[in-house]
């Protein structure tokens, strides 16, 4: 089903167009009421976000009006017996906090993942806090628990300084939450391993072959390698700058996961595998790697369909990897993220100093020290007399 909201200037009004599937006619459109100005613009296209979001959770209000009364003036005052509801608090919230945050996260969590939770809730009442978190240590773990409690308390911190709500009934929840304390662990391929999924790559799989090849060379995230265009790599093929990642879902480019942007010195072999796939004359704006198809890699869609596999519908993807494992030629299975931890484990073996494999992967040292110090296979005590 088509999920797509448009935004239209009808005599100088912005208005929302629903999908076809949704409404037909003059039901189709949602009239805001406001002026076709940048500011107004974005109003409308939080708006057209959440009614996607809902069409997709089929959470969709038939009747529109959760959507036409964001369009509405507010004259409600809240009082201490007149308590808001959490999710349209949450809303309200959200708003507040989008320009503080990178697009990626206010769709998915802000717009998306919370509302989800909150809409499971038994209430949504501002008095019954206890209720709320005891339904939720009862039905998530501790640490998506806590995590959704904790945003509670800051939105409600929010509504108290806004003169929404007098009281935050949230305050302080989160920290009483105990969470198991693991350590991620970082499981690198072996080179064996990694021989192994090149060559399945090279006879099954040869489009995504140079892609596979450049994140174990790079150690760089996979949205990082999905974004990247040929204007990202010097005219030698001797230096990368990544800058910008791609999410598939929202099919949109945001800045890297730190928001800094860092260059990557390409040795012989990066290097030579780069030009091997140098398009003639290039343009500056096209992808370096893409789909089949000629779009951009769905990072989801590769894991699915190449990477791991899996059963869709009447159709069954096998995954290299998987395959791999059942033919005894990879020990375990691992996600794509894997490749970079690969890359950081075999730089530490090779003594390349820690700061210096931070400034390339975009890590501070501190986090791997943390993280891959410990993983090394090849290390040994040295002899000391």
């Amino acid at each position: 089903m088509a999920t797509e909201v448009g935004i239209e200037n009808k005599a100088g009004k912005l208005r929302l167009r629903l999908p076809r599937a949704i409404a037909v006619g003059s039901s189709r459109y949602i009239s805001t009421g406001l002026g076709a100005t940048p500011e107004n613009l974005k109003k409308a296209q939080v708006v057209s976000w959440q009614i996607e979001e809902d069409i997709k959770t089929g959470q969709l209000d038939p009747t529109l009006e959760r959507y036409k009364q964001q369009f509405r003036p507010k004259t409600v005052v809240v009082t201490q017996k007149q308590t808001p509801d959490l999710i349209e608090l949450w809303f309200g919230y959200a708003e507040y906090k989008r320009h503080q945050l990178a697009e990626t996260t206010y769709r998915k969590d802000y717009l998306r993942k919370f509302p989800y939770h909150l809409r499971k809730l038994p209430t949504r009442n501002l008095t019954e806090a206890i209720v709320i978190r005891d339904y939720l240590l009862l039905n998530l773990s501790a640490a998506t628990a806590k995590k959704v409690l904790r945003s509670l308390a800051a939105c409600c911190a929010w509504a108290v300084k806004s003169g929404i709500i007098t009281v935050n009934p949230f305050a302080g929840m989160a920290a009483d939450v105990r969470q198991p304390k693991h350590q991620r662990a970082i499981d690198p391929f072996t080179s064996e391993e990694r021989t192994a999924i090149l060559e399945a790559f090279r006879q099954r799989k040869p489009h995504y072959l140079s892609f596979v090849q450049f994140l174990f060379l790079t150690g760089c995230r996979t949205g990082e390698a999905i974004a990247l265009q040929w204007k990202h790599i010097n005219s030698a093929c001797t230096q990368i700058t990544f800058c910008e990642s791609y999410d598939g879902e929202l099919k949109l480019r945001k800045i890297t996961k730190t928001g800094v942007s860092r260059r990557f010195p390409c040795n012989q072999q990066l290097s030579s595998l780069l030009l091997s796939i140098r398009p003639t004359n290039p343009s500056s704006d096209s992808l370096v790697f893409t789909s089949p198809t000629g779009l951009p890699v769905h990072n989801s869609e590769f894991t699915n369909k190449v990477w791991k596999g899996r059963k869709d519908g009447q159709k069954f993807y096998r995954g290299i990897v998987t395959t791999l494992v059942d033919e005894g030629k990879v020990q375990r299975y691992r996600c794509l993220y894997n490749t970079r931890h690969t890359f950081i484990s075999e730089c530490i073996e090779a003594g390349v100093p820690i700061p210096q494999i931070a400034r390339w992967v975009g890590n501070s040292p501190e986090i791997i020290m943390r993280h891959y110090a410990g993983c090394v296979s090849s290390l040994e005590v040295p002899n000391l007399l």
